[in-house]
């Protein structure tokens, strides 16, 4: 009996401001099936001018293609976000934040091939606010998928690369794949873990790479010189899209591949203008 076809999934890192917005609304329409994606996940959290998801913010990404968006420390900064909650059940915040706290912890939703898939996220605890314990969130949220879905998603969205480490070789067996978010920087330890979890301790910024993660640099060295405070605007240059691309068995939720994508502008518009085959994720 033939192994069944693989799951593609391409988790898009954080997504800063309008050029992030923009990249992937020029892209992902493209890479959806010269790919054969089956899920677009992505962290949306600065999607709104650095800081929160809007309404519109909201709408660019899901037309873009964009399935399931994950929340983070930001989740709360737009107040349009509670709107965003009312109506779809695809924008997820930490599900360990206080039970009392507005949102969905978790989205169950259906891949293009018809996989069920479940996706949640989670906050860390080293220089980051208050929050509860991780792990024990993890466990509550697995107990309450309960078995029925196979191909599970979780956005570590943390600090420290020690917490996403931690966390994925807490998880590994137990869900398809730990992909962190927050720090902006991509990292070049993306695996699959002896039990069958994909891992990448963060999986990078979408957005203006001629910037400090994401921020006009000059008006980040005025504020470290200076001690004046001032608005970190986003920044305009180099934008690109960061992410990672894992296969996953549907039958067993096993991720089977990681690979790191990073597509610049230029790659961008030959995507645009390009009718052959993009470049392999």
């Amino acid at each position: 009996m033939s192994e069944p076809k693989s799951l593609r999934v391409l988790f898009i890192g954080d997504v800063v401001g309008a050029p992030g917005r923009k990249i992937i609304s020029q892209a992902l329409p493209r890479l959806i099936p010269r790919w054969g994606l089956g899920l677009v996940v992505c962290n949306a959290e600065n999607a709104a001018g650095g800081s929160g998801l809007t309404l519109k913010c909201f709408d660019e990404l899901s037309e873009a293609g964009v399935d399931v968006m994950t929340m983070g420390d930001h989740v709360y900064r737009k107040d349009e976000i509670f709107q965003i909650f009312d109506r779809a059940d695809e924008v997820i915040r930490p599900a360990n934040f206080p039970p009392d706290s507005p949102g969905p912890e978790l989205a169950e939703v259906t891949a293009r091939d018809g996989t069920p898939v479940a996706v949640f996220t989670l906050l860390g605890r080293t220089y980051m606010r208050p929050v509860d314990d991780p792990f024990r969130a993890a466990d509550r949220i697995l107990n309450r998928i309960g078995g029925q879905t196979r191909v599970i998603l979780v956005d570590m969205h943390a600090e420290a690369t020690s917490d996403k480490q931690l966390l994925a070789r807490y998880l590994d067996g137990r869900v398809s794949a730990v992909l962190g978010t927050h720090t902006h920087v991509a990292t070049a330890d993306e695996q699959i873990l002896k039990n069958g979890t994909a891992f990448q301790a963060d999986v990078g910024m979408t957005g203006p790479h001629d910037s400090i993660i994401g921020r006009r640099y000059d008006r980040v060295l005025a504020a470290t010189m200076t001690f004046v405070h001032t608005h970190f605007d986003v920044a305009i240059g180099d934008p690109r899209l960061n992410g990672a691309v894992v296969e996953i068995n549907p039958a067993t939720g096993k991720a089977l591949a990681i690979r790191r994508v990073s597509i610049d502008q230029d790659e961008c518009r030959r995507l645009l203008t390009d009718s052959g085959a993009a470049p392999s994720p």
